[in-house]
């Protein structure tokens, strides 16, 4: 028997998890480096160096860029000292093999360092990294048979869509721009620590081209002459194009752009000169609708038949939504504050929790404020906030959620402490998946009247509770039109409580 086939094309995601762990580093104050006083704050900024596909595992190494900030012995303004700190994670991912596309995004939580002598410091890194596998799948389906009126064959064909991940994409770039510092006049300030955030703001596909658009956030620290602090940020365009086989114009992107390496350094030559070299990663994924059509039952009105079925997972989009949550919080420091220096904020886990039919997100944002007290001394205060979204979401339902925070993080002295305003975006894509019966493949047996005798004419029955006219005509090996018309009924709907005529096909 001819089967007419087509082959789902996709790929399937395997592990969506988000892993977080501690690293620590002892480390020597470098020789030009005074001895240590107090420890002020560490920055950071969390680099993903690598990704590997395994057999049933991925892989992710990257690399913490830590600048602790202390206060020296003798006095005098803040010193800097840098570390590095390699990490490597990995994640279980049944299914995965070499063939796959591993998608990863690390990001600091929170650093920490303590001061084991002053020439001795102990560094703690508290990491998240968000990891995507995704194995290539191709799943042929049966749509129908080639000839139905050769050997009097009816057929049930399900016509649906199936919502597919059709590409998973990457492309390396770098990025380098010059800044010029806007302080006072006189002589430059110290760059004491800077950080960057790629943001994708526009994404498109024109043909089998991903073109997408962004920013890269630049945030820095700067030490003036006279020993004061401020902080400055500033925003770089960037736009670039990947090639995306297999997606459609009208499919739906999402691009993370991670850094891979960072080098932020003042022009010895001009000190208000700050060079930048980024390289970076930007990871697509874009999900499209497919129309499908399987083959769901089929029968002979002449012959038995003995048919071969599997189920096909069919995806439907429940919603795609972002929801923006505001946060206001006081953050108690035990002593007035005088000004705020800067204010950061690092996103950890997303939590999935049920309470009836809503979800419950959860994300704890780790929030740094440097400021200076009534003595002028630079201090710090660090606090997790966790923030929540709800959604209405079917229990079979399985939602994806990324979170980002738009903006800057608002802070600004209080009674108490410091006032932190800032809001965290909850990006949700909710997909429910269903099981549909589709026959792969069937033979022919012997004829029906084969040892039976002579079939009467016609039958009448009374159609049993949730029965189906499709049931009913493939039981009795006749059609659903034969049985529509010897019942006068217009409709493929059975009348309640009544007696069907079944003519018999000859």
């Amino acid at each position: 028997m001819e089967f007419e086939r087509d082959t789902i094309i996709s790929y399937e995601t395997v592990a969506e998890v988000t892993l977080c762990q501690e690293e620590t580093l002892e480390s020597i104050v470098p020789d030009a480096c005074p001895d240590i006083l107090r420890i002020v704050d560490v920055c950071g900024q969390a680099t993903l160096s690598g990704k590997q596909a395994r057999e049933g595992a991925a892989q992710v190494t990257g690399m913490v860029r830590a600048v602790i900030l202390y206060q020296p012995e003798g006095g005098g303004g803040l010193r800097r000292m840098e570390m590095g700190l390699p990490f490597t994670c990995q994640a279980e991912a049944p299914g995965l093999t070499e063939r796959g596309t591993v998608l990863a995004s690390p990001r600091l939580r929170c650093a920490e360092a303590r001061v084991l002598n002053p020439r001795k410091v102990l560094l703690r890194v508290d990491l998240a990294v968000d990891i995507t596998a995704c194995q290539p799948s191709e799943r042929p389906v049966c749509s129908g048979v080639t000839d139905c009126g050769t050997e009097n064959l009816c057929q049930k064909q399900y016509k649906g869509e199936d919502y597919l991940l059709c590409a998973v994409q990457e492309k390396p770039f770098t990025f380098s721009d010059q800044v010029r510092l806007q302080s006072g006049s006189g002589e430059a300030p110290v760059l004491l620590a800077a950080r960057v955030q790629p943001v994708c703001t526009e994404s498109k596909l024109i043909g089998s081209k991903l073109i997408f658009k962004g920013e890269v956030e630049l945030y820095f620290l700067l030490q003036e002459p006279g020993g004061g602090l401020s902080a400055g940020h500033e925003s770089m365009p960037f736009s670039q194009i990947i090639e995306a086989a297999g997606a459609a114009e009208e499919g739906e992107c999402q691009v993370d752009v991670e850094v891979a390496s960072f080098r932020c350094e003042q022009d010895p030559a001009d000190g208000r000169e700050v060079d930048m070299e980024l390289e970076l990663l930007a990871q697509a994924q874009v999900r499209c609708h497919r129309p499908v059509v399987l083959l769901q039952d089929l029968y002979s009105t002449s012959n038995l038949m003995e048919a071969e079925r599997e189920n096909q997972p069919l995806c439907r989009l429940v919603e795609q939504s972002v929801r923006p949550q505001a946060v206001r919080e006081l953050l108690e420091t035990g002593e007035m504050v005088r000004s705020v220096v800067d204010a950061r904020l690092a996103l950890g886990q997303v939590r999935q929790s049920r309470e009836g039919k809503e979800l419950v997100l959860t994300i704890e944002s780790w929030v740094t404020v440097l400021y200076l007290d009534e003595n002028e001394l630079v201090q710090c205060v660090r606090r997790a906030i966790p923030v929540s979204c709800r959604l209405d979401c079917p229990e079979r339902a399985r939602c994806s959620c990324r979170c980002v925070c738009p903006g800057e993080v608002f802070a600004a002295p209080a009674a108490g402490g410091v006032e932190v305003r800032f809001t965290v975006e909850f990006h949700c894509l909710t997909t429910e998946t269903a099981a549909v019966p589709a026959v792969t493949s069937a033979k022919l047996g012997e004829a029906r009247s084969a040892g039976e005798g002579a079939r009467p004419s016609v039958v009448l029955r009374l159609p049993a509770p949730g029965e189906e006219l499709w049931d009913i005509a493939k039981a009795h090996g006749t059609t659903v039109e034969q049985i529509l018309q010897a019942n006068e009924l217009e409709e493929d709907a059975l009348p309640t409580g009544r007696m069907l005529l079944i003519p018999s096909c000859r």
